[in-house]
């Protein structure tokens, strides 16, 4: 019987090590995969982090407007998004606990008792109070990799409400400058309006004066109008935009006084491209590879089911019911036990469940590296679009400056020498007027990029 336990034992012993090849014990290595960008992404996580670069910034050095960090802060406390997302994290780290504690044995407590009479007899009472351990030895990987699956999600799960976090900072970042801004263009063209109802009474007082023709004074009336239907829409963008900050601070839609002259400071960006070490700090890029590697030890797991179940039992307890005897008072007792459980009829389901999981493992490495081609290409627009923004205020700036010009310029020598037309008057006015929205509109462009590239950096520490 020794000798039948040993063979047994090293047996099992060799299966086992003949098995370490299949991939049912090794670790999850990014390094290891089947694509030339993930060990790309592999070897950046490697290098040093610069606390400096821009997405590794904390938000409040980023955000500086003390009413702005007001609101984040609101919102980081309020928000549900984030909250589920938390309560996410605390679900895989319950889960992780009990895969870790898969390793104990698991010890059950079944006290029972019963009596018998027969022909009148005196009532006989039998009773055991036993406690039953059963203990899995991991001898194939499956706890192991069950273990390992739990911890790959509580690292997603945190990656994932990292996401959110940075989504919300990002949010109410551009909520509040979008509510700048429309604010400001609202505040210039309820100004605008004003200024063309006036002009629009001294082109009537000079047409019933016989100066300007009928269709000079129609033009000028349509334009009014023109200006007073987008305050209307103006509005609706402004009331809105309110409504989305309100949602994002989980609180009732009200106003939020953001002043009109609220504007994001815009760092010094040299760089025209961002290195894989820095995309690899995106909450998003790192849950995509938690999934692969939640996929990998799935495979594992999958590969583990083919090979058998070594469990260890034992019951002991107290009883005065020993063989068929009742002896009273009872006696201690204890068994021990030990099983091999092979899979022999489900192998075919084994077979598919593999084949499965090795597809969705494709499909993870798949989704892994497009979340880092998708990573590069936001970086990339943001950076774009921040260094085109830049380069149109510099050109607005200017075009601003000389219709200003233009129309003091026109107004002038409409007053002093009549060798212009009042519609040119109007004219260099509506030019002026659509480039200072063009340059409301490219300021806010500007900031929409730099927070999108915070953003898009895994901002939001």
């Amino acid at each position: 019987m020794k000798i039948k336990n040993i063979s047994l034992i090293l047996a099992t012993a060799v299966s086992a090590s003949a098995l370490t090849g299949c991939g049912i014990y090794k670790k999850y290595d990014a390094a290891n995969m089947d694509s030339a960008l993930v060990k790309e992404y592999a070897e950046a996580l490697k290098q040093d982090t610069d606390s400096q670069a821009f997405g590794n910034l904390r938000w409040q050095d980023v955000f500086t407007d003390p009413v702005l960090a007001d609101l984040i802060n609101r919102a980081l406390a309020n928000n549900k998004d984030l909250a589920n997302a938390k309560l996410n994290v605390d679900i895989a780290h319950a889960q992780l606990k009990g895969a870790k504690l898969s390793y104990l044995p698991s010890v059950v407590l079944n006290p029972n008792g019963a009596g018998a009479s027969y022909a009148g007899s005196d009532m006989s009472w039998t009773y055991q109070i036993p406690l039953a351990v059963n203990w899995e030895i991991d001898v194939f990987g499956k706890i192991l990799n069950a273990k390992r699956t739990a911890k790959m999600s509580e690292l997603q799960m945190q990656a994932y409400e990292q996401a959110v976090r940075s989504q919300i900072i990002a949010g109410v970042a551009q909520c509040y400058y979008s509510i700048a801004s429309l604010q400001s263009q609202l505040d210039l063209m309820k100004q605008t309006a004003v200024l063309w109802n006036e002009s629009v009474t001294v082109m009537r007082n000079l047409k019933e004066a016989g100066r300007l023709r009928e269709d000079a004074v129609v033009q000028s009336l349509a334009q009014y109008y023109s200006i007073e239907s987008s305050i209307t829409d103006i509005e609706l963008g402004l009331h809105e935009a309110n409504n989305t900050l309100s949602l994002l601070l989980n609180t009732m839609p009200q106003t939020w006084n953001i002043p009109a002259s609220a504007n994001l400071e815009m760092p010094r960006l040299t760089r025209t491209e961002i290195p894989m070490c820095e995309l690899a700090a995106r909450p998003d890029v790192r849950a995509a590879e938690m999934q692969l590697a939640v996929a990998y030890y799935t495979t594992a797991s999958a590969r583990a089911a083919f090979y058998p179940t070594l469990a260890v039992t034992a019951n002991g307890g107290f009883t005065n019911l020993l063989g068929s005897f009742i002896k009273n008072p009872g006696d201690w007792f204890i068994q021990l036990a030990g099983s091999l459980t092979a899979p022999l009829f489900s192998r075919g389901q084994n077979i598919a469940r593999l084949e499965a999981s090795k597809a969705q493992q494709k499909q993870a490495l798949n989704n892994f590296e497009y979340a880092l081609m998708s990573a590069s290409a936001d970086v990339s627009d943001a950076l774009t679009t921040y260094g085109k923004s830049v380069e149109k205020q510099q050109w607005l700036a200017l075009q601003v400056e000389n219709l200003a010009k233009a129309v003091d310029i026109t107004g002038e020598l409409l007053m002093f020498d009549g060798s212009t037309t009042y519609l040119e008057v109007l004219t260099a006015q509506k030019n002026l007027l659509g480039a200072q929205t063009a340059q409301i509109t490219t300021n806010l462009t500007a900031a929409r990029s730099i927070i999108n590239l915070y953003q898009n950096l895994g901002g939001g520490r």
